[in-house]
């Protein structure tokens, strides 16, 4: 007995760490640095990221202050000409990517930390647990966005932390009910059942087994979720529910339509922050997609193309060469 138990807890352990180790090889290398689009993406994201950590020596003026006139068109002094208020456009966005990707990152972890849990909750006990936390998944999915942003800032503030609370608690239910499929699907695996018949408890199993393999599920869609967030705080600042104290892209948008920009033709006050959430959010979704399609490689046959068609040779036809 002395020599065969040993063998077996090593062939569990080998067999569901090997099963972790090798389900995925080369994931981050193949998936990401492989890419084209997903390096492009990730490019683009540290650049804003980088922009956003050193705005205040980036800044060529001070974001808070007048210092030229209303409106002025773009020019040497003004790359991007100036606001409604005199300000600098290009000191105003790259202060406003310091919120905007804040709130972004902020708003997409409270969802993914939300929906994570409810999602692996749900998929991996089942039952009754699965019900309930489903059907509480199925009535938040059915509020409306905007009506419940504007009674919940109405209700606690326009602060900068209910804005990310608002993002989060609102946008988490893809998360679980993505989560909750993908941990269902785990769980009935070989190593998995193998592991709770020797006696692993659910915390080991979850941590050791089912966590590791939804992990890239979650990353993928933590960046998409950034691209939600960015968004949806760009509209709840457009419709007057952001924090007033702060500079975001959303506030620029806002108090251009505001001060009458487009009555002015001052493009410059709206296009440039417009933009920026634009690149931010293709971004986003270039990098989600390629890490989706690396878990999944029959999404990418999903899309079609002439490329993909080659005309069969008939029975008594030459194959062409």
């Amino acid at each position: 007995m002395s020599l065969i138990e040993p063998i077996q807890t090593a062939d569990e352990d080998g067999l569901a760490h090997g099963a972790q180790k090798t389900s995925r090889p080369g994931f981050v290398r193949t998936t990401l640095l492989g890419n084209r689009a997903a390096m492009i993406g990730l490019g683009i994201l540290g650049f804003f990221v980088f922009v956003a950590i050193f705005a205040p020596w980036l800044e060529p003026y001070d974001p808070t202050q007048k210092v030229g006139p209303v409106y002025a068109p773009p020019s040497g002094d003004f790359w991007l000409g100036t606001d409604d208020g005199g300000g600098d456009m290009l000191s105003l966005l790259i202060a406003g990517s310091r919120v905007s990707l804040a709130v972004g990152f902020l708003a997409a972890l409270v969802a993914i930390l939300i929906g994570g849990t409810v999602g692996v909750l749900s998929g991996y006990f089942g039952g009754k647990t699965d019900t309930v936390l489903m059907r509480f998944t199925d009535y938040m999915l059915v509020i409306p966005d905007i009506p419940l942003m504007i009674i919940v800032a109405a209700l606690f503030g326009r602060s900068l932390t209910n804005i990310v609370i608002i993002i989060g608690v609102i946008y988490w239910t893809s998360t679980a009910r993505l989560i909750r499929a993908q941990v269902k699907s785990v769980r009935e695996r070989v190593y998995v059942k193998r592991a709770q018949a020797l006696g692993a408890g659910n915390r080991r199993l979850i941590f050791k087994h089912v966590l590791p393999q939804v992990a890239p599920l979650l990353i993928a869609n933590t960046v998409l979720m950034i691209a939600l967030a960015i968004f949806a705080e760009t509209f709840i600042t457009f419709l007057g529910l952001g924090d007033p104290s702060t500079i975001s892209w959303g506030r620029l948008i806002e108090n251009a339509f505001e001060g009458e920009a487009t009555i002015n033709n001052a493009w410059w006050a709206i296009v440039p922050p417009g933009v920026c959430v634009t690149i931010v959010i293709l971004a986003c979704t270039m990098i989600g997609q390629s890490v989706e399609d690396g878990l999944n490689p029959r999404l990418r046959v999903g899309h079609l193309s002439v490329k993909r068609f080659r005309v069969r040779p008939g029975a008594g036809s030459e194959p062409t060469k």
